[in-house]
């Protein structure tokens, strides 16, 4: 069987993950969300205590002893890191920073790459980071790269972490972003780029469920 993939790239907070998890579950696809992965090795990383910029050679020691599951459930898609959900917990901002500090080691991207192909051998499939078209996944059917503003991206990561009652700050989620998109677009490996036949979808101006259309009408013209 001749399974179709769909690949979405962009910065962080472009809103990949929430619409890439909608449109799977409208279309019957499975979600795979990477960010989640990266998520789950920097928490690995500050529950034991390894400084991810100055101590790789511990990190990558550790890396066999990670386990990530991701399960649907009726609450949707929830994630694990060695058998614990740590779902609400990945989204905070010091896992958010920390993961983009941990996806520029090779040794990182080498086994979540690995895991994230095998994955998409077995379903029809979402699949969404900063190197899927590109790198990952490069004969994916369906290929977006999904972008927005950094006022627009820290404004709705703003509103997304408000309400869930957590406290945060507009400019320092703001400067984060920022801090992230340029350690993603300079890193030696896979750095984030928009691929040559990706579909550019600027959000900046667009809702939430007309970005969900636009994906779907995408997908459904080649199925």
């Amino acid at each position: 069987m001749n399974y179709i993939s769909v690949a979405v790239d962009g910065p962080a907070g472009a809103g990949k993950s929430s619409v890439s998890k909608t449109v799977a579950k409208d279309l019957g696809y499975t979600y795979i969300d990477t960010g989640a992965m990266y998520r789950c090795v920097a928490l690995f990383a500050i529950e034991n205590g390894i400084d991810i910029k100055n101590d790789v050679p511990t990190l990558i020691a550790g890396l066999d002893g990670i386990k990530i599951d991701m399960r649907n459930t009726g609450d949707g898609q929830r994630v694990y890191l060695n058998g614990l959900d740590v779902s609400e917990r990945i989204r905070e901002e010091d896992v958010s920073v920390g993961a983009s500090d941990v996806a520029v080691i090779p040794e990182v991207r080498v086994k979540l790459v690995d895991m994230q192909r095998e994955m998409a051998k077995s379903a029809n499939v979402i699949m969404d980071g900063r190197d899927i078209c590109s790198h990952v996944l490069p004969d994916a059917q369906v290929k977006i790269f999904l972008t927005a503003s950094i006022e627009a991206r820290a404004k709705r990561r703003y509103d997304e972490l408000c309400r869930k009652g957590i406290e945060c700050d507009f400019e320092k989620i703001k400067s984060d972003i920022a801090y992230r998109d340029k350690n993603d677009s300079e890193r030696e490996v896979s750095p984030l780029k928009k691929a040559e036949d990706a579909v550019l979808l600027d959000t900046t101006e667009l809702c939430f469920d007309e970005v969900v259309e636009k994906i779907k009408e995408l997908i459904i013209n080649v199925v």
